[in-house]
């Protein structure tokens, strides 16, 4: 059996962690090697980025083209040390974000141009794409307010403004529109469990190994 990227995307607070856990303990119960990763963050040098990224910095922000190369240079030593090698040996990974994100996030939500994200994707990627996308759908207030309602202070995407958030929102809408074989839309409002039985049905239709 061949290893399988299975990515998880959404907006803020649309439940991709629980899923992911969960979706996780069901494949291990099927005998399937499974290894839970994200990005950005996803390796050593990942874990810094990530802290740069997303800590807050009222006097020296982020510039927009620089948040964007961060990104691709995570997800770079992402492919390289962890993506290729897991799939190499079949194993199924379970991404938090992926190429997607940057295109709602960074084109969609920033306003960056298109052509230059989807380059420096390619580049990142060296063309390594998904087998299975999971779109977790919940409106962006819902999404907001339960990561209000957590212990975890809001990090400097989270604490964005809601137009940023919908323009996000509608990112992640036209991708599913445009790419219906690689992204499936899960109705993230839905009770945890429930959207977890939507996901193993997903599962067992995309990949034939499930099936």
């Amino acid at each position: 059996m061949g290893g399988k990227l299975i990515v998880f995307e959404g907006v803020e607070g649309c439940g991709k962690t629980s899923q992911m856990q969960l979706c996780s303990q069901w494949l291990e119960s099927l005998d399937i090697s499974v290894i839970l990763t994200r990005e950005p963050g996803g390796t050593e040098l990942g874990l810094h980025l990530r802290r740069l990224l997303l800590e807050k910095s009222e006097n020296k922000p982020v510039a927009e083209v620089t948040e964007l190369l961060l990104y691709a240079a995570d997800r770079s030593q992402h492919v390289e040390q962890e993506l290729k090698p897991n799939l190499a040996a079949g194993k199924y990974i379970l991404c938090d974000r992926y190429t997607d994100s940057t295109i709602a996030y960074q084109g969609y939500g920033r306003g960056l141009k298109m052509s230059l994200i989807d380059q420096l994707n390619y580049i990142a990627t060296a063309g390594l794409e998904s087998d299975l996308t999971i779109w977790l759908d919940v409106d962006v207030e819902v999404g907001l307010a339960r990561k209000r309602g957590s212990e975890a202070a809001l990090d400097r995407i989270e604490q964005e403004t809601i137009t940023f958030h919908r323009r996000v929102e509608q990112g992640y809408a036209e991708l599913a529109a445009s790419n219906p074989s690689r992204i499936v839309r899960v109705d993230g409002s839905l009770s945890k469990q429930i959207v977890h039985q939507m996901i193993q049905e997903i599962l067992r239709v995309h990949i034939k190994e499930l099936a």
